[in-house]
């Protein structure tokens, strides 16, 4: 059933807040049967309308299946191909690539932004502040603004030209010159300091961000149906994004990017394709199996089929090193910012992991490295709380 924007705004103004569907196992998962009847419940459900679930153990994908539908308007059922927008997961991208540059002597994760990015002028909060360092842009631990909301219009249309990196930093800076605390004092995310990143890239290496991450990772590993813009490859397994037509933010929707809307229903607002203008940060759209390769890779110390794209050192700094607490940190909970990665303990067990999510759109993936296991779930909502099936598909033994 369709119905115009206008009146769905209408009846959103008119109504509370309506909590998205869920439906919570109520014990933990025993078997893969199990694992599927509450992922088919949660589609049925339409939190999310679809998703696609790959698990990688020991260098191999040990499961791949999709779930609900990828393009409910077109009728294109999920599968574990469907292609979907990373958002925030490209910055595991953007960390490999830079401790790449690393190890090829082209900078170091100590080295001031400034070094390579002169026109990086910021307002320190003392005349006593560090200077701000790669490696603090990686953890998070910069104290540069977070866009937030604000990134949610930062997109194009499928075809428009791509947004040159170091041109949109430029552009941005003085909106986010004043540092939010101390570099070094603990952990707050930030597009921002990723976006700066990529600007990074493309100064040491004399090449755009989009060329360095498929010369140097995604065509080394094979990952085809993954770019920052749709290719052939992907065709016809392009996921559309959605958004539940009853909730706080949904009456923004139209008025922050009502050209991308390509329908209203009673429970859904869908989306055109679209591509993002701050790569670095959140640029990637690609396939759940696409980025299992990656996270074999990564669980491999840093190769996959013969192609290395980090060595095991950098593979242990990402896994290991700088990390950060938060700003407001629980005490009863172990979470730290790592480079790149989430860090968390389970079980005394060490969890690396990420989350992207924005506009249509909600990815996760979640490693134990420990034991070679990485979970990867895409999906086409973002409301859909993605931690939580990973963290009950995790209950099994896989």
């Amino acid at each position: 059933m369709k119905i115009t924007k206008w009146v769905i705004i209408f009846l959103v103004f008119g109504v509370f807040i309506i909590g998205c569907a869920s439906s919570e196992p109520t014990q933990i998962i025993a078997n893969v049967g199990e694992l599927e009847t509450y992922l088919n419940s949660r589609v049925a459900s339409g939190n999310p309308e679809g998703m696609s679930l790959v698990v990688v153990k020991d260098g191999k994908i040990i499961y791949k299946k999709g779930f609900g539908w990828a393009d409910r308007p077109h009728e294109i059922e999920a599968t574990s191909e469907s292609v979907y927008h990373w958002w925030s997961i490209t910055k595991i991208v953007t960390a490999i690539a830079i401790l790449q540059l690393q190890e090829q002597g082209k900078l170091r994760l100590d080295d001031s932004v400034k070094k390579f990015l002169p026109y990086f002028n910021v307002q320190y909060p003392s005349a006593k502040s560090k200077t701000i360092t790669i490696r603090q842009l990686m953890n998070h631990s910069s104290g540069l603004h977070n866009p937030s909301f604000r990134i949610m219009s930062w997109i194009h249309h499928e075809g428009e030209p791509s947004v040159n990196q170091t041109y949109l930093v430029k552009k941005l800076l003085p909106d986010f010159s004043k540092l939010e605390f101390e570099p070094d004092d603990h952990s707050e995310y930030s597009n921002f300091g990723y976006m700066v990143l990529g600007a990074v890239i493309e100064k040491v290496t004399d090449q755009t961000y989009e060329a360095y991450i498929k010369n140097h990772i995604l065509d080394p590993l094979g990952m085809k149906h993954t770019d920052f813009k749709y290719n052939e490859d992907m065709e016809p397994n392009i996921a559309a994004g959605s958004h539940p037509t009853f909730t706080w933010v949904s009456p923004l929707i139209p008025f922050i990017v009502g050209s991308f809307i390509s329908e209203i229903s009673l429970d859904h607002i869908w989306l055109d394709r679209f591509c993002t203008d701050p790569t670095a940060s959140s640029g990637l759209i690609g396939s759940a199996t696409d980025i299992a390769r990656l996270v074999a890779a990564y669980l491999n110390g840093g190769e996959l089929e013969g192609q290395r794209i980090l060595s095991q050192e950098s593979v242990d700094t990402m896994t290991n090193a700088g990390y950060m607490k938060e700003k407001e940190e629980d005490p009863t909970n172990y979470v730290r910012q790592g480079i790149g990665w989430k860090i968390y303990k389970n079980r005394g067990q060490l969890v690396i992991t990420h989350e992207g999510g924005g506009l249509g759109f909600l990815t996760k993936i979640q490693l134990i490295p420990n034991e070679k296991l990485g979970l990867i779930l895409f999906t086409n909502d973002v409301t859909c709380e993605a931690w939580k099936i990973l963290n009950i598909a995790n209950t099994l033994n896989w």
